[in-house]
């Protein structure tokens, strides 16, 4: 890997410039052992429409921002722990090439290079950094990860009751568990899921269900777990305990 640029005067500078094209709105990215392998636009699959996105390579997070038109500024920054990385190469569509997917606990999301030969350098330095790290750490390539939202005009009519038609007073949302464009009536609820977000979120009538399914589930088996088990004593009330209170 490249552990030896860590803490040396050029990667620090590299940090620093990252750092300053983010501004005040970027959060501080220099800590010990930290190395900037590289950069590169890639268009990133937006609710609307596919954006152009300046991303950020580190051995130890991904960084990605909006760009400010004709300048080297860029804002509303995302860092993605790579720890926390799965990658899935996916098939070409008419409007976006050499696609990509990046699915993590928090957000997954859809990435496309300029070239095939981009995007197998890009996955390369990814899984290398996403090894290294997991090498590193001990842990287990992460399992749980959150849906990718589907584009808005993948779909004129709510994907759940398969019935609303979208228009500019019928709006579409989309449901946090699943990704889906659903209609308001079909996403009415809210739940709670803590590994997206502190607050309940929208989800559709389906993954409500499912949630609400899964929850009964989790209280039973760990009301079960508390109980007594098998041949234990439990004591019953003497007599004098059953006389009511004066």
């Amino acid at each position: 890997m490249v552990d030896h640029l860590a803490n040396t005067e050029i990667n620090s500078q590299r940090i620093a410039a990252v750092e300053n094209c983010f501004g005040a709105s970027g959060q501080p990215l220099a800590v010990p052992g930290r190395v900037l392998l590289g950069e590169g636009i890639l268009t990133k699959e937006c609710r609307k429409k596919p954006k152009p996105r300046i991303f950020f390579l580190f051995n130890d997070i991904l960084v990605y921002g909006s760009i400010v038109i004709n300048k080297r500024k860029y804002n509303s920054q995302h860092i993605i722990p790579l720890e926390d990385v799965t990658l899935e190469t996916l098939p070409d569509t008419l409007q976006m090439k050499n696609r990509w997917m990046i699915k993590t606990s928090k957000k997954s999301f859809v990435v496309s290079a300029a070239s095939l030969t981009e995007r197998k350098e890009w996955l390369s330095h990814l899984e290398e950094c996403i090894r290294h790290l997991l090498t590193k750490t001990g842990r287990q390539p992460s399992t749980e990860h959150a849906a990718p939202w589907i584009p808005d005009k993948a779909t004129d009519i709510c994907m759940r009751c398969t019935q609303t038609k979208f228009s500019t007073l019928t709006r579409r949302h989309h449901c946090r568990k699943c990704g889906f464009v659903v209609c308001g009536d079909c996403s009415r609820q809210r739940f709670l899921m803590p590994r997206l977000s502190p607050k309940p979120l929208r989800v559709c009538n389906l993954c409500y269900r499912q949630l609400l399914a899964e929850k009964l589930t989790a209280f039973e088996s760990s009301a079960e777990s508390q109980t007594s088990p098998p041949g234990s004593f439990t004591r019953l009330p003497e007599p004098d305990d059953l006389k009511p209170t004066t």
